[in-house]
């Protein structure tokens, strides 16, 4: 949970409207969308250090570190994406390109580039890949959008689409419209075409395979990232992928397909099958912080943490929580509710009351607010409505800033708002004993020596552990890892 600043807080003063909020708790990465006044948010972790260029490339990789949580330095992993690299560059269509590689501190699997050659990987997925070719296949592909121009054309896209929506704006005179209408264009925006992604497979499985890497690797990663996606909570409509990889490189079948037609073409008539480095790659990937980053909290099933801010809360029966660089999100099963923690300074003097009526929502029903305590801490509540959605503000001073839980449901009820109200009674500090308890997942390289079952067993994850050990490790039940194979589990 990292509240920094984003764009979307700048200049949006008292045009929330409830049925965009809603879209904000579920589409995290459209920042336009979010027609709410989040209020100067507290960071909750050091930003980015900006440097003093100023220029376009430089903002645009502020802004990602911004957005995933920084750099992760690992000298072991930077070593080993350096030389995998050099290895595909020397085997590419343009060696005289020169190409930096970010890890970004973030559990999300995604990579992208830009169009100076600047390329990023996730620690997640870092975490999800099994060998040194299916790593090669993510870096060759972005690699190929670099060489096929593909992120600049799309630079130059969203700068028409901002365009288009300044003009909506300025014609509807209504800032909402225009927010909006830049919202789904970026949506719009957010993918690659499916030519320009199958281009870039091309390119990449050519890369890569040139360069000495079983070319197989983009068949293998393309298939775990959608046995990954499968596992994330579904969200009433909304899309699963949005905050990883296959949000912008979708793993459809025909594409893995095409990825499998693509891959005979370097092994047909006996050639060589390429390396994989499996055990070298796992070994540089043992011990890697799993899933949050330690200064943002932890989600542990219902339950979210923060040691170093010293409090916790757990959300209500059959919410899955999501701990992102804005915000904690919830959402039930089945989509109908949903919910948001964050936090924001508010003046001491003001009261809580009043914070609740200052404009940040719409809609609030004044009848409804009620001031109270909650484990110690001055706290209120307050309605509010929507077309569609019914919602559950409460606001909870802690030390100097104000913790925000923002509940929405399409079916209002009382044995919903008794849900809510229960769920932010939880909200405690937490004990010495239990902050120094409080320790971050990290993936752990074992010797296969028991059932995979077993193996499951010795995991630290919410639910499903045995599918969630195959997928990690890149393998399904009809075909398990073999006794003595290195894998990955998740542990404290």
């Amino acid at each position: 949970m990292t509240l920094t600043r984003s764009r979307a807080d700048n200049g949006v003063r008292g045009f929330a409207t409830l049925a965009v909020l809603v879209l904000a708790f579920l589409l995290v990465g459209c920042e336009a969308a979010t027609r709410l006044d989040l209020g100067e948010r507290v960071p909750l972790r050091e930003p980015p250090k900006h440097t003093a260029e100023t220029g376009p490339a430089v903002r645009e990789h502020q802004r990602i570190l911004a957005a995933y949580g920084g750099v992760y330095h690992d000298a072991r992993l930077e070593g080993l994406i350096t030389h995998t690299v050099d290895r595909l560059v020397a085997a590419s269509e343009k060696p005289d390109l020169r190409y930096k590689v970010t890890i970004l501190n973030a559990p999300s699997v995604n990579a992208f580039a830009l169009p100076n050659g600047q390329l990023y990987v996730t620690r997640g997925l870092l975490a999800l890949a099994n060998d040194t070719s299916e790593l090669a296949s993510v870096l060759a592909h972005e690699m190929g959008h670099v060489i096929a121009r593909h992120a600049a054309i799309r630079e130059e896209q969203l700068r028409q689409a901002e365009l288009v929506s300044q003009v909506a704006s300025d014609v509807f005179k209504d800032p909402q419209v225009g927010a909006l209408a830049l919202a789904k264009n970026k949506l719009a925006l957010a993918t690659f075409s499916r030519g320009q992604e199958l281009e870039a497979d091309g390119i990449g499985v050519g890369i890569s395979s040139r360069a000495g890497f079983d070319p197989n690797g983009a068949v293998h990663f393309l298939t775990s990232m959608a046995r990954n996606a499968e596992m994330r909570p579904a969200s009433g409509g909304i899309d699963p992928h949005m905050l990883d990889f296959l949000a912008s490189h979708p793993a459809t079948p025909e594409r893995i397909k095409i990825a499998e037609a693509n891959a005979k073409q370097y092994t047909a008539n006996g050639g060589p099958a390429g390396e994989k480095d499996k055990a070298a790659y796992l070994a540089t990937l043992d011990g890697m912080v799993y899933g949050e980053d330690p200064s943002d909290g932890f989600v542990r099933g219902r339950r979210f943490l923060h040691p170093r801010l010293a409090f916790t809360f757990t959300a209500p029966e059959n919410f899955t929580l999501e701990n992102t660089a804005q915000a904690v999100l919830g959402v039930r099963s089945g989509g109908g509710q949903a919910m948001r923690v964050d936090v924001v300074k508010v003046p001491p003097e003001q009261s809580l009351a009043d914070y609740l009526m200052s404009g940040w929502i719409d809609n609030v029903d004044k009848e409804s607010i009620e001031e109270l305590t909650i484990n110690e801490f001055r706290a209120a509540t307050a309605a509010a409505k929507g077309d569609q959605w019914a919602f559950r503000l409460y606001v909870v001073r802690f030390g100097n800033e104000v913790y925000r839980f923002i509940f929405a449901t399409k079916h209002k009820s009382a044995d919903v708002d008794r849900a809510f109200r229960e769920a932010v009674n939880t909200f405690r500090r937490l004990t010495p004993e239990e902050v120094q308890g409080a320790k971050p997942l990290h993936l752990k390289v074992v010797a296969m020596d028991a059932s995979a079952a077993e193996m499951a067993r010795r995991m630290t994850v919410p639910d499903r552990p045995l599918e969630r050990f195959l997928i990690l490790n890149g393998r399904t039940a009809a075909d398990p890892p073999k006794q003595g194979d290195p894998v990955k589990i998740i542990v404290e």
